[in-house]
Formats: C-alpha cells, sequence, structure tokens
C-alpha cells in the first residue's frame, strides 16, 4: 500500500495524502479525517516518531528562478529577502535556465534540502501541469498564473500579461503607429511572453491589423538577445515602433537602433514591459509597463506565510499595472501636420 494507493482509493490528490499523513497544514478536516481512516483501514503504516516528523522538512523556504539574466526576477529577489523572516525562514535560490523546468529542479531540492515551502519566480504553466503534482510542500509562484492548474497546494500572484500587452499595443497604435515590431519571450510555452504576444494581436485586431511573422522576432529576455532581435527587426521596412516584453529587451534594442544611426523617438519609437529602475536611468527614458514588483512579491510571501502558519488554502491574485509614458515614445504627426 503506497500514498499513491490511497490517493487513488481517497479520491483525494496525492499532496493531500501526503500532508494528511505527515500532520502537515492545508489540509481540511474532513479530508483528513477521512484519509487518515482509510489508512488505518487498509493497513498503511504510518511513521508517528515525533523526531523523524521533525525531520521531514526543516524550517528554509526555497525560490526557483527561471531565467539567469531576468532583472525583473533579481529585483523581486531582493525584496523577497526583505520581506521574508529570514530568521525563520532561511532562503535558499536557485536559477534554471529559461528552457529548463523548474519544477523538477524543485523536487530535486525539496529532496535535498527539505524545506518547509516552495517559491516559483517564473516558468511555462505546461511545467507545472505536467509534474507539480509531485510536489506536497505549500508553494507560490509569482508571475506565472496558476488558478486553472487546480493544485491545492500552489498558490500564484501575477500581473494581467494580456490586458497588459494591449495597453503597451493600444498606447502605440493610439499614437499613430501601424507598422510595429515585436520583440517576443518563447512563444511556444504558456508562460507570460505567449500571453504578451496575445494581447498585441487583440489590440492589432480591433484596428483592423495583423502582426506579420517577420515584424516578430523572438529572443531571450537579455540585453544581447534584444540587441540581436532589433537588427533583425530593423530588415523590416517601415517600422516606426518596436515593443519588446522585457525591459532588459527593449533597452538592448535601443542600443542597437543607436548603433545604426537611428533617433528614439524621432525615427522609431520603443516600448518595454517590467518598469525596471534601470529604464529611468537610460537616455532617453524608456516608456514601459510597469509591473509592481514590491506588491507582486509582498502578496507571494503573505500567502505562502499564511499557508505555512495558519493553514491557509491555495490563493491565486492579480495585481495591477501601469503605463508609464517617458521619453523613448512619441506621436507620429497626421497629413495636416500635427500629432495623432
Amino acid at each position: 500500500m503506497t500514498i499513491k494507493d490511497l490517493a487513488r482509493l481517497s479520491g483525494y490528490s496525492v499532496g493531500t495524502v501526503s500532508r494528511a499523513l505527515n500532520g502537515l497544514p492545508n489540509v481540511s478536516e474532513q479530508a483528513r479525517s477521512a484519509i487518515l481512516a482509510l489508512a488505518q483501514e487498509r493497513g498503511y503504516q504510518l511513521n508517528t516518531n515525533a523526531k523523524y516528523l521533525k525531520q521531514i522538512h526543516s524550517s528554509g523556504i526555497v525560490a526557483v528562478v527561471t531565467g539567469t539574466s531576468n532583472e525583473l526576477f533579481a529585483q523581486m529577489i531582493e525584496r523577497i529577502q526583505q520581506t521574508l523572516p529570514t530568521d525563520r525562514y532561511p532562503l535558499t535560490v536557485d536559477y534554471v535556465d529559461e528552457n529548463e523546468d523548474p519544477v523538477e529542479r524543485a523536487l530535486h531540492l525539496s529532496r535535498e534540502k527539505k524545506p518547509a515551502g516552495l517559491l516559483f519566480l517564473g516558468g511555462d504553466r505546461r511545467m507545472y501541469a505536467k509534474s507539480f503534482g509531485e510536489i506536497t510542500l505549500p508553494s507560490v509562484v509569482l508571475t506565472t498564473d496558476a488558478s486553472r492548474l487546480g493544485f491545492d497546494n500552489l498558490s500564484s500572484v501575477t500581473t494581467d500579461d494580456v490586458e497588459a500587452a494591449e495597453c503597451a499595443m493600444e498606447y502605440l497604435l493610439e499614437s499613430g503607429h501601424r507598422r510595429i515590431g515585436v520583440i517576443a519571450g518563447d512563444l511556444s510555452c504558456s508562460g507570460p511572453s505567449r500571453l504578451r504576444y496575445e494581447g498585441c494581436l487583440l489590440a492589432l485586431e480591433r484596428c483592423g491589423l495583423t502582426l506579420p511573422d517577420e515584424c516578430c522576432a523572438t529572443a531571450r529576455y537579455a540585453f544581447q538577445d534584444g540587441y540581436d532581435a532589433a537588427l533583425r527587426l530593423l530588415e523590416q521596412p517601415g517600422l516606426t515602433a518596436i515593443f519588446a516584453m522585457s525591459d532588459v529587451m527593449a533597452i538592448g534594442a535601443m542600443r542597437a537602433l543607436h548603433d545604426r544611426g537611428l533617433r528614439i523617438p524621432e525615427d522609431i519609437s520603443v516600448i518595454g514591459f517590467d518598469g525596471l529602475e534601470l529604464g529611468e536611468f537610460y537616455t532617453p527614458k524608456l516608456t514601459t509597463i510597469r509591473q509592481q514588483a514590491s506588491l507582486l512579491v509582498d502578496r507571494g510571501v503573505a500567502l505562502l506565510l499564511g499557508t505555512l502558519e495558519r493553514g491557509a488554502v491555495a490563493r491565486h491574485e492579480t495585481v495591477p499595472f501601469t503605463l508609464a509614458v517617458r521619453e523613448s515614445t512619441s506621436h507620429l504627426p497626421r497629413k495636416d501636420g500635427t500629432n495623432s
């Protein structure tokens, strides 16, 4: 008789069964009673040695970060270190490449470090759907919406990426731009890049426009990749604006435009996404969609502590964004000589 057998017979998830057997929070009393009764009926041997139970988990928190060059996540890790009571919950930070599976990495670290809980920054929802069921620890993912995944130990806090990208494109369209290049992340995944791409398409569709394949360049969330993507977009004639799906890609693109002798925003407008402090000190200052990184972290940490300390159920929250209009975008002049 295994935990998976008990899950199948009881109708509860493996995670719920494991937490009930090990006396962990985030399990309803009804579920706990039913699972323990079934375990006794089927002769499942519980290890009730107090020392063993104490060793199952430490008090630490493991944060798994997707992407090694994501400046937003670097900013968020700093905020986590400030917000999380590390005297009670020591923090371990681990990074995986953008194309790697953060859930598999978390499983490995859970066995190695036996943390009390997990924080995830980013990642493809398909990876969570595929293997998160093996994780029994209270967990929170930031910037990836897990509300439809149905795991009772996984909360999420995110920005509405579709709406935010719509907002960015609508601003460019209202400013008179029609030939717009897009620098996107990996569009084969179901993460923020794909959602932002969908937001771009929705905004264009409302204006009767499409996004030609040659006007969308995919890139990693890094300065050099944004630079290279912008050079590819410049091969297309008539571009008047570029929307980059992260500020680091936008700043890389701005450098490429400068190196090609183009003026920003006189020759071409650029808008980013994230709201990094760096964008305010670049020349020209970067227009961007500002995610509230501090609020994302504060709510995520609060949800994780609520689960760890009070057995709170998983929750999913969306925090607001703002459009920060600065110096890197401008309105195209109308044919009558006025601005759009």
